[in-house]
């Protein structure tokens, strides 16, 4: 029987594989490479809170449910595990075998708590009573009492064991502890410490460092005066964070939203991971989290390699990072004055991080500053911290604009900072919505209408990231800067659905889940197979984070039987099994995991020679295109067409970082030969932009001599 669809939590393990791979490569720098197995730690995080949570709900509540790839629960489990201790494992064995000893040899050295000199150990205990003593709480455990764990914060277990001879008269056994037969401790470590501390290297010309965690495991008896410390540990618990709020909250929506966040600080635990320090305390944890042994993960010593991003900080060792490239203002946009006038001459692309999100920021701000706006419009998903956008719609109101802001609660891992900013944004006087029932807005759109001297004009801006300046520069994103009434007529549409009581109105241009995403994409899928001859065969090239929804992974297969050709490429999770003859030897999987993040979402279709593009904040997935608010809109200027279109296919002949996903779910490098030039994707889209600002710079500059009589 052949598998039609991989298992999505097993594709996206296979995505941090290819992060993974990133560190793995000996040609990148140091502190890149460091930053890369942060990654894979970081997101394991989020992975274990949410979709090995979700798995293990579903265990308990239908353990003979098969996903669409024919697995039970339990068998996702057993497969979970076992892939991710192999790629946990390989990315200890490349930090501790490889990029430690790499760095060593560029002068800076990690020194654990085994091998301190007596020289560091006067100097750490030192540092510890002054500093780090005064912030810790030692937390005893006992069989009626174990402390809670919070969720990801790192901890230190101590088993004690009394000095023999000492003891205080003046206090009980009871309160002391001592009569316990196993005295075990913990020890949250706070993360407002600094991760690395430098340590005197005495004769040694090396800069030696060590970590927070090896800190506090030498100097952990200081905590426990007249115990000893026999055994320790460092770990880490992973809890789940899979909740819903409750839809049906009605006006105590927020109060809903923060339930959700207590109980995800005391939901469940489903994974630990720990170092190689004690069998008895590992044991001991186990049963009191009652984990199952698959889901500890027992590392030799790093429990948290993030801890080793604090070398960042240090000037000296910046020439072991990647060449720091610009963000740059676009070429073809006013940095001096509004940008109304340009929009309004025709559309205009932004692409971050290339370009710079100062655009965006300055759209808002001079809306704000700008008498003859009327009002602003837009909806917030995760707008990040102290962000400058948050301002300029406070500004905007209280300078008696109309402005309607929807804020999202319900982005995950976000949703504490959301209310804080929609709170703040009432208190301004903005109209907050709070997202819809049953619905999570997740488009990313910005509205501005402003009175002129011929008539009321709308600009929008529509982007496949969030509105953050922060994510801006690290994550590669599209977004469209317009006037054209035909979109903005749509947008209209959209803000008066969101915000008021509304039936689903007719958007000619712009497509909305969970109304008209999916159906116009299985529409114009259908339509490419139409249109696909022998001598012309179809085309259908998109971009997207994740591919999951079966619906249309099986128009896809559709196509593919009937010749058209399908260029996919997918960062993440993939369940499409590509390369099976007679079901899909016409698709071809391509993956890239480079310096940025790949976040846009971009899909074309040929269309028999009448080709169109489309940008959408919208993966192909069942919660994108069923259970969310989402936008897909149109690349209509020919220009941002053709600007568009490079873009993607730029995509598609990278032959550095891209991956080829093969029909057994493994992921192998493209093949490259000899005589190929390389090719790196996100380079050459560097280079354009950096070309870009050369020549504005430089026709910016040119004087001309006028002959005079």
């Amino acid at each position: 029987m052949e598998t039609r669809f991989f298992n999505r939590e097993l594709s996206w393990l296979e995505f941090n594989n290819r992060v993974l791979t990133q560190a793995l490569r000996k040609d990148l720098p140091l502190l890149e490479r460091l930053q890369f197995l942060s990654i894979v730690s970081s997101n394991f995080d989020e992975f274990f809170q949410v979709r090995v949570a979700s798995v293990k709900r579903t265990l308990f509540s239908n353990p003979e449910f098969q996903d669409p790839s024919g697995l039970t629960p339990r068998m996702q489990l057993s497969a979970i595990s076992a892939r991710a201790h192999q790629i946990v494992k390989q990315q200890q064995e490349c930090l501790s075998k490889d990029v430690l000893p790499e760095l060593a040899k560029k002068g800076f050295v990690y020194v654990n708590h085994d091998v301190y000199s007596p020289l560091q150990k006067e100097y750490l205990q030192n540092l510890f009573r002054t500093n780090i003593f005064p912030l810790l709480t030692p937390l005893r455990t006992s069989e009626e009492n174990f402390p809670h764990i919070k969720n990801l914060s790192l901890y230190a277990a101590f088993l004690l064991e009394p000095i023999a001879g000492i003891k205080n008269q003046n206090i009980p056994d009871e309160l002391s502890g001592l009569s316990e037969k196993n005295k075990i401790a913990f020890v949250e470590i706070p993360s407002i410490l600094p991760s690395v501390y430098w340590l005197p290297a005495g004769t040694s010309k090396d800069r030696q460092f060590t970590l927070i965690s090896d800190i506090i495991t030498e100097c952990g008896t200081q905590l426990f005066p007249g115990l000893e410390v026999t055994e320790s540990l460092i770990f880490k618990v992973a809890r789940d964070a899979d909740f819903a709020v409750d839809e049906d909250a009605g006006n105590n929506f927020i109060h809903a939203m923060e339930d959700v966040l207590i109980q995800r600080k005391k939901s469940f635990p489903v994974q630990m991971t720990c170092s190689d320090g004690s069998e008895f305390l590992q044991k001991y944890l186990t049963e009191k989290l009652e984990l199952h042994s698959d889901d500890i993960y027992k590392v030799e010593r790093f429990v948290n390699p993030g801890l080793f991003m604090d070398l960042r900080n240090v000037e000296e060792i910046e020439n072991l990072s990647f060449e720091k490239w610009e963000h740059f203002y676009p070429a073809d946009l006013p940095e001096d004055e509004p940008l109304w006038e340009a929009i309004k001459l025709h559309d205009r692309i932004l692409h971050v991080p290339y370009q710079c999100y100062d655009p965006v920021v300055k759209m808002i701000s001079d809306a704000a500053e700008d008498d003859k706006v009327l009002a602003i419009k837009m909806t917030l998903y995760r707008t990040g911290h102290d962000s400058p956008i948050i301002k300029a719609l406070e500004n905007a109101a209280q300078r008696g604009k109309q402005v309607i802001v929807l804020v999202e609660l319900k982005a995950r891992f976000d949703e504490e900072r959301n209310i804080a900013w929609a709170n703040e944004l009432e208190q301004a006087g903005v109209t907050v919505i709070y997202g819809l029932k049953n619905l999570k807005v997740h488009a990313k759109i910005l509205m501005v209408i402003r009175k002129e001297s011929d008539a009321i004009r709308r600009y929008v801006h529509l982007s496949t990231g969030n509105y953050n300046p922060k994510t801006a520069k690290l994550y590669s994103d599209l977004s469209l800067f317009t006037e054209n009434p035909l979109i903005a007529n749509d947008a209209t549409a959209f803000f008066n659905l969101v915000s008021g009581y509304s039936t689903i109105q007719k958007m000619d241009y712009l497509g909305m889940a969970p109304v008209t995403i999916k159906s116009r994409l299985l529409d114009m899928i259908d339509r490419e197979i139409e249109r696909s001859t022998k001598e012309n065969p179809g085309l259908i090239i998109a971009k997207m984070n994740s591919l999951t929804h079966e619906e249309i992974i099986e128009a896809l297969y559709k196509a593919s039987q009937a010749g058209v050709k399908v260029l996919l490429n997918i960062r993440g999770i993939c369940m499409l099994v590509p390369g099976i003859k007679g079901l899909s030897e016409n698709i071809q999987v391509v993956s890239i995991v480079d310096r940025y993040l790949e976040h846009s979402r971009i899909f074309y279709f040929q269309n028999g020679g009448a080709s169109e593009l489309y940008c959408s904040s919208a993966d192909w997935m069942s919660r994108n295109l069923d259970r969310r608010i989402e936008l897909m809109f149109p690349i209509l200027d020919p220009d941002c067409f053709a600007d568009v279109k490079s873009i993607l296919d730029t995509y598609f002949e990278d032959n550095t970082n891209a991956q080829i996903l093969t029909s057994n779910g493994s992921w192998i490098p493209v093949e490259k030969n000899k005589k190929d030039e390389t090719v790196q994707a996100q380079e050459i889209l560097y280079k354009k932009y950096k070309k870009q600002d050369e020549n504005k710079s430089r026709n910016a500059t040119v004087q001309f001599e006028v002959r005079r009589k």
